[in-house]
């Protein structure tokens, strides 16, 4: 069932989480590279400590077409059967629509579109889920942004944040109607592309000002150090740390200090041959959000090639051994 629990208070349970990125939100599911997912992947994450999975899933080549955009079936059992590996080793799930953005363009002109699809793909979600009980959330939708616009990571513009807005709201009404748990159910509303820059915090509206309405940020911060492959590979001075940690004051002193709870859906480093510094931020950065009550979720993608781009990967899901377990050993320790 459903526990009489704040959002505030599930977000303090679930302090640290890890995403099986680059999997069910990729065109097939090993698609980009990684292998099925199986149960003893699951259990091997939950093994380190992590307590919650952040399973994103791209819907998009899975809907049929209007006025139904009726989802596969196959698709959905195996999403639940992924989500039932999540539940089953007690932790919690995140699900949502993830790289839906070819079809999810929020502009005045696409909205009516947008949202129609929008809610008929929910329903069905929430419909195949509402039986199951609050370690399962929703996430409405994943860095929801006009792709290619000149704002598109820098907040959108004021008709992005408007429609977005719109979006989070025809979702969580679709989702409290549906029946089942899914009155009570904990749903996470992004900003435009999940950021935390203030002007698209300032923007953000909760649906129905819903206390079960989680805010869902994404800050892979320092963006230098963290994302930026040219950037700079040393990371621990105490201007570092007094910075991250402001950032995460940031959103504490708006959101969490006034009971509205927040989880980082995404953070993570990239591999610079750095891993003392690597391993410092990670113990920084989870100290400093899980002591404010804001959980946190690392985006594992599954690749790794040190040195390149996009090496998140700490979990070896082909040999389930751990490329980086000192990462995730500072992960845990800044967690408490």
């Amino acid at each position: 069932g459903m526990r009489d629990i704040s959002a505030i208070d599930l977000v303090k349970e679930i302090k640290i989480g890890w995403n099986l990125g680059n999997t069910l939100d990729a065109p097939t599911e090993t698609a980009w590279g990684n292998p099925r997912t199986t149960k003893a992947m699951i259990e091997k994450v939950r093994e380190m400590g992590f307590n919650a999975v952040r399973v994103p899933v791209t819907w998009d080549t899975h809907i049929g077409p209007a006025p139904d955009y009726k989802i596969d079936e196959a698709w959905l059992n195996r999403v639940e059967e992924v989500v039932n590996y999540v539940l089953d080793c007690g932790m919690y799930a995140i699900i949502n629509l993830h790289h839906d953005n070819t079809w999810i363009i929020p502009t005045y002109a696409n909205e009516q579109r947008s949202k129609e699809k929008l809610v008929k793909v929910w329903e069905q979600i929430a419909t195949r889920f509402k039986d199951y009980d609050d370690h399962l959330l929703f996430e409405t939708m994943n860095e929801p942004r006009e792709v290619g616009s000149p704002m598109e990571w820098m907040g959108g513009t004021y008709e992005n944040r408007d429609v977005i807005n719109r979006f989070n709201l025809a979702v969580v009404n679709t989702i409290r109607a549906s029946g089942g748990n899914n009155d009570k159910r904990f749903i996470l509303v992004p900003t435009n592309a999940a950021t935390g820059l203030d002007v698209a915090l300032n923007d953000l509206v909760i649906p129905n000002n819903d206390s079960r309405v989680i805010v869902s940020i994404h800050a892979y911060s320092p963006y230098f150090f963290a994302m930026d492959v040219n950037g700079t590979s040393y990371w621990g001075s105490d201007y570092d740390k007094a910075s991250l940690t402001s950032e995460l004051d940031a959103i504490y002193n708006r959101f969490v200090k006034n009971g509205r709870a927040v989880i980082i859906g995404e953070f993570g480093t990239i591999d610079k041959n750095n891993l003392s510094s690597r391993v410092a931020h990670a113990e920084h950065y989870a100290r400093e959000a899980v002591s404010r009550g804001i959980a946190v979720f690392w985006w594992d993608n599954g690749y790794y090639n040190p040195g390149d781009a996009e090496t998140y990967a700490l979990l070896n899901r082909k040999t389930l051994s751990w490329y980086y377990p000192e990462i995730v050993q500072a992960l845990m320790r800044g967690a408490g």
